[in-house]
């Protein structure tokens, strides 16, 4: 009988750490409901997220008390994703006002969140939890970096039931984009994005051509004679 106080006692102290334990689907519920509300053409209203915080706040407090055991592998990918895009929104609103990610110092480096218990940087939230994780080009379609150049910042969350047609209609959005792959006809010349630069491996694997890869998600193709070239990365703020 004197057992029963001591575990009375140790269940009403796990109790806290057992519902503070967060789903990927309330997770993912939030995100979606935060996106819808604050994105707009892919663009974001740093200044007053800066005013009117809570919500960003909290959001991005879940990312550490997200639970990943015996989620699926699209559950976590679509929860990685939606990881990354919270987090550069707020570490960008954190250190507003500034023109740029860059004029953070370590903004992808060095500076450390925790997502569903792991500390870690953006760059290793992306390479490690996504790019190599999974293998998959189109994440760089999915992932924003806070910066113009970025492909846009969707107004929705990813969702494991909906992630691959998803990751498809991004990644055909951003490529069909006029501005995101320069196509001059005159000079039979294409200018990709650098992130086809620094990201090669990606995106030619199996001996495609990079140029390939945009080709297989492109209405007009890119005819294979043309010179093939990268733009500078504009690094301004995604801001409204």
């Amino acid at each position: 009988m004197k057992l029963l106080p001591y575990i009375f006692a140790l269940g009403v102290c796990l109790l806290p750490a057992t519902l503070s334990a967060q789903t990927t689907n309330g997770f993912t519920d939030d995100v979606d409901a935060f996106m819808k509300a604050h994105v707009v053409d892919g663009r974001v209203d740093y200044a007053q997220l800066k005013k009117s915080g809570a919500e960003l706040a909290g959001l991005y407090r879940q990312l550490g008390s997200v639970n990943l055991t015996g989620a699926s592998s699209p559950e976590k990918k679509a929860f990685y994703i939606n990881a990354y895009n919270v987090a550069v929104i707020y570490q960008v609103v954190q250190a507003f006002p500034l023109k740029s990610p860059l004029d953070k110092a370590g903004f992808f480096d060095k500076l450390k969140h925790r997502v569903a218990g792991q500390e870690m940087t953006l760059n290793q939230l992306e390479k490690e939890k996504l790019l190599a994780a999974y293998g998959d080009a189109r994440v760089h379609f999915v992932v924003v970096c806070a910066a113009v150049s970025c492909p846009p910042l969707a107004g929705f969350a990813y969702t494991a039931s909906k992630l691959d047609a998803q990751l498809d209609e991004r990644t055909r959005l951003a490529l069909n984009n006029a501005s995101f792959i320069r196509v001059n006809k005159g000079q039979k010349k294409v200018e990709l994005s650098k992130i086809f630069d620094w990201y090669k491996g990606d995106f030619t694997k199996d001996g495609q051509s990079a140029v390939a890869f945009v080709n297989g998600f492109r209405r007009k193709k890119i005819p294979a004679d043309y010179a093939v070239g990268f733009y500078e990365y504009d690094w301004s703020l995604n801001a409204r």
